[in-house]
This record gives C-alpha cells, structure tokens and sequence, in this order.
C-alpha cells in the first residue's frame, strides 16, 4: 500500500526554525517529484515547495523562499523541509505529496495526511 507520512511537527516561537520529515513506502519514491503543500484554517492549500526526483531542480514559492529548503535522501524514501526564521504566518498544516506526471508537482498522485506547524509565542 502507498503510504506518505509526515513528522517532525510542533510549537515554535517566531524566528525558530523546524525541520518536517516525510517517509514513503509502497511506491518507486525515486521517480516521483516530492512536493510540500500547506492550509492554515479558512485559507487555499497552498504549494511551497518541489523538489525533482534526482534532488537536482528545487522549487520555492515567493512566501517562503529564503527562508525554507527542501531536500531528499531517496535511499531512505525520504524528504525533508528546512523551515528557518519562522513567524505566525507560518502556522498551518504542512502535507507532503508524491507527482509521478511531467507537471512539476503540478498534480499529485499520493498524499500524506498532514503535521501541525503553530508559530507563537
């Protein structure tokens, strides 16, 4: 079965940092794109980040690059996110995805079921 599973979750204060892990398993992980996609209560999912299978392109939207940088380690089926200087606007439902299509993390196959991110202080 496919499975994407995402830790590493919490309570932060403004500019700490976090780092999200998210684990595969029942899917070829180094031929799929690994995105990470957030929701905070009341708004759009919205995508911030992509990284390509090989780990050599990277994607960042403008609301966190500088600030956040997302890595795999395919012989373990992992990817992580690096989330620096964080502040309140951060706070949301962070959700890894797998995309095995040509379109850049553009439309996901498999999803994670989520980790809370709360920056506050």
């Amino acid at each position: 079965q496919v499975q994407l599973v995402e830790s590493g979750g919490g309570l932060v204060q403004p500019g700490g940092s976090l780092r999200l892990s998210c684990e595969a398993s029942g899917f070829s992980f180094a031929f799929y794109s690994i995105g990470w996609f957030r929701q905070a209560p009341g708004k759009e999912r919205e995508g911030i980040s992509c990284i390509s299978k090989s780990g050599g392109t990277t994607y960042y939207a403008d609301s966190v690059k500088g600030r956040f940088t997302i890595s795999r380690d395919n012989a373990n089926n992992k990817v992580f996110l690096q989330m620096s200087r964080l502040s309140p606007e951060d706070t949301a439902v962070y959700y890894c995805a797998a995309d095995s299509s040509g379109k850049f993390c553009g439309s996901p196959d498999y999803w994670g079921q989520g980790t809370q991110v709360t920056v506050s202080s």
